[in-house]
């Protein structure tokens, strides 16, 4: 908990035992090592490196959020085999670098320049909710795909680029 602001204290305290950390989160960077829940409008101020194990780096908690990568990059630990493909671990699915995910991320905007890579997951998925936007940003070497829509309606995807995405096992690919 050292460096979070005195006001945010409060917060990941009472924060739910199914809620690894959630934090009101308005400039990030760093080593995030368990799953950050943004609660208000965040953005990128350094490269982020991800160390969360088989759960996401960074999830919305709150409808009407916007998550600006600021030219930065959120890059997990996905191993490379000696080619820079993929090497998947079971059980690595939910293993994600940004969730959007139902009604609580409702509205939820993903806004590059920025780089999303090397999650044993997908770099991104929008799973269920409404209203995602992701626009602007560069998803690369995620085990599965690199930018998901995995249910849900009315969302924007434009302006996006997605490269080396997928594994043997699971040759998704792209967007």
């Amino acid at each position: 908990m050292q460096g979070l602001p005195e006001r945010l204290w409060s917060l990941v305290l009472l924060a739910s035992p199914l809620v690894v950390c959630a934090a009101a989160a308005s400039e990030i960077s760093g080593t995030i090592s368990s799953t950050l829940v943004i609660t208000e409008d965040s953005r990128l101020v350094g490269d982020v490196t991800c160390t969360v194990n088989l759960a996401p780096c960074i999830s919305f908690g709150a409808p009407g959020l916007t998550l600006d990568l600021n030219s930065y990059s959120i890059i997990g630990t996905g191993p490379r085999d000696a080619q820079g493909g993929c090497v998947p671990v079971a059980g690595s699915g939910n293993e994600v670098g940004i969730l959007v995910s139902g009604p609580e991320s409702k509205d939820a905007v993903i806004r590059g320049p920025g780089l999303v890579q090397r999650f044993r997951g997908h770099n991104i998925l929008i799973a269920n909710s409404t209203g995602a936007s992701v626009t602007g940003v560069t998803s690369s070497l995620s085990c599965n795909s690199g930018i998901l829509l995995g249910g849900g309606s009315d969302h924007v995807v434009e302006g996006n680029i997605s490269v080396q995405n997928g594994a043997p096992s699971a040759p998704c690919g792209g967007i």
